[in-house]
């Protein structure tokens, strides 16, 4: 079975699949590269302020601003809690993400329950155009539903696990400015 008629086999179910679909794609790739270590901290940064060499000019960046406000005068609690406020905000979208991955395996078996349904007439035998429309629909729905929610599942655990990361560089890069004399 071809792309398109996949896609033709699938009915009405097809547009919301597709919203889901650009959903995911659209959230996993802006997320991906707001993630980007350039954009957030990188290893080698923490390191260098861990050894007390601040550089002069701060990247536009979680750690440029981080260190930005270490120099305007946060510090302990106050810079922790700004810090996660960051995180925070780096986690937008993500629920869109997540809610892809769930509705749209739903839909697919939605349209695989509508094609089974649309197999029984009230009286008598099916004919087979109808079996074959019948069938077509609940297997175009479920893989269609399952190719999107496969990658995009995919996608949302990469980027958790990079949010980890920045978390976890976040935190030492608190403690190593912490433990640095004010300027």
């Amino acid at each position: 079975m071809d792309s398109v008629s996949l896609i033709d086999a699938a009915g009405v179910f097809i547009w919301p699949l597709a919203v889901c679909s650009a959903v995911a794609a659209f959230v996993a790739i802006e997320r991906s590269l707001a993630l980007l270590p350039a954009r957030t901290i990188e290893a080698g940064f923490v390191a260098a302020v861990r050894e007390g060499r601040l550089p002069d000019s701060l990247p536009r960046s979680l750690q440029g601003r981080l260190v930005a406000l270490w120099r305007s005068g946060f510090s302990g609690e106050r810079l922790r809690a700004q810090a996660e406020a960051e995180l925070v905000g780096l986690q937008r979208g993500l629920f869109l993400l997540e809610s892809s991955v769930a509705i749209a395996p739903l839909l697919g078996l939605l349209g695989t329950v509508t094609g089974l349904a649309s197999l029984f007439p009230t009286l008598g035998q099916p004919e087979t155009a109808r079996l074959a429309g019948g069938f077509g629909l609940a297997l175009s729905t479920t893989a269609i539903g399952l190719a999107i929610a496969i990658p995009a599942q995919f996608a949302s655990q990469w980027i958790a696990r990079r949010l980890d990361v920045v978390a976890s560089r976040s935190r030492l890069l608190v403690e190593a400015l912490e433990a640095l004399p004010r300027p």
